[in-house]
C-alpha cells in the first residue's frame, strides 16, 4: 500500500486542486441490504473512508475503505485486512498476526450474529490499526485504532454456554509447522482446566491452510493434531480421552484462493465434549 500511495501523491494533489470526487462520495446515499454484521460492516468502514478522504486527504486508503464498504453495504461478509497486503514494520507484524487470528477465531465462533455491531467494530479498528501502523509515523493514531480493536474484542469474548454449545479451542502454527507454540501451550493448558472441571474428552481437528499440494497438507494437517495430543498426554491428560482426525486444507476458517498462506487455516480446533 505504501508504493502505490507514493505513486498517489500527485493524484491527491490534482484532487484537491480541482475537486474531483472519490469512491468516498458514492457512499452517500447508499443504503445497505445485508445481515445486521454486513451492515454495520458498511458504516464503520464508511466512516474511515470519510475519515481518510476529508481528514486525513488519504485518497487511496480512502478508496480502500470505501471499497470495502460498498462490497458491504451489498451484503458480503468481507474478510479483515490481509497483512501480506500491506508494507508492514517487522517489529509489528507478530503482534498484528496474533490480533488477526484472533479477529477471525471470534467471527467464525459466532461473534457477528451474537454481537454484530460489536464485531463489525473490531474488524474495522483492526483494519485501522493495520492502515495506520503502515505509515507508521502517527503513534496516537496507531494507539487509538489498536485499543479500540482489543476493547470490542474483550466484548466478545463472552461465549455460549457449555451446556448448549461445546467448548472449542483454536490453536494456531507457524507456517509449515507442527511445532506448539508458547500460546498454543497457553490454549491447552485452559482447555485442559475446563476438561478437569467438566469431565469432557478431547476431539482433536488439524488444518492448514491452502499454500502446498493436498496430499502434503493432509499429512501436515495431521502431524499438528498429533502434537496437540502429544502435549495433552505429557501434561497428564490420558490418551483414551483424546481423538484425533486432519482435514488437510479442505475446511479453512478463512476461505482463500489456492497456493495462499493464511495463519487462520493453520490450526488445529480442540473441541470439548
Amino acid at each position: 500500500m505504501v508504493k502505490t500511495k507514493i505513486l498517489g501523491a500527485l493524484a491527491a494533489i490534482t484532487l484537491l486542486a480541482g475537486c474531483v470526487g472519490t469512491k468516498t462520495e458514492t457512499l452517500g446515499d447508499v443504503e445497505p441490504s445485508g445481515s445486521a454484521f454486513t451492515n454495520a460492516l458498511f458504516s464503520e468502514y464508511k466512516a474511515l473512508a470519510e475519515f481518510e478522504a476529508y481528514e486525513m486527504y488519504d485518497w487511496i486508503d480512502a478508496d480502500y475503505f470505501a471499497d470495502k464498504a460498498a462490497r458491504a453495504a451489498g451484503g458480503e461478509a468481507v474478510e479483515p485486512a490481509v497483512l501480506e497486503n500491506w508494507d508492514l514494520p517487522a517489529e509489528h507484524v507478530d503482534e498484528l498476526t496474533t490480533a488477526r487470528a484472533a479477529l477471525v477465531a471470534a467471527l467464525n465462533a459466532g461473534a457477528t450474529t451474537r454481537k454484530p455491531e460489536t464485531a463489525a467494530l473490531a474488524q474495522a479498528k483492526f483494519d485501522c490499526w493495520v492502515e495506520q501502523q503502515e505509515e507508521n509515523f502517527q503513534p496516537d493514531h496507531i494507539a487509538a485504532c489498536k485499543d479500540a480493536f482489543w476493547a470490542a474484542m474483550k466484548e466478545l469474548e463472552p461465549q455460549a454456554p457449555a451446556a448448549v454449545i461445546p467448548a472449542t479451542y483454536t490453536i494456531l502454527f507457524a507456517f509449515d509447522s507442527a511445532v506448539v507454540t508458547d500460546l498454543g501451550m497457553k490454549i491447552i493448558d485452559a482447555a485442559i482446566k475446563e476438561a478437569n472441571r467438566t469431565g469432557a474428552s478431547f476431539a482433536l481437528t488439524g488444518h492448514a491452510d491452502r499454500s502446498g499440494s493436498e496430499d502434503y497438507n493432509m499429512k501436515l494437517s495431521l502431524r499438528r493434531a498429533e502434537a496437540a495430543r502429544d502435549v495433552l498426554v505429557a501434561k497428564g491428560v490420558e490418551a483414551s480421552k483424546i481423538s484425533v482426525a486432519a482435514r488437510g486444507e479442505s475446511e479453512p476458517a478463512v476461505p482463500t484462493a489456492d497456493g495462499v498462506r493464511e495463519q487462520a487455516n493453520r490450526r488445529v480446533e480442540i473441541l470439548l465434549q
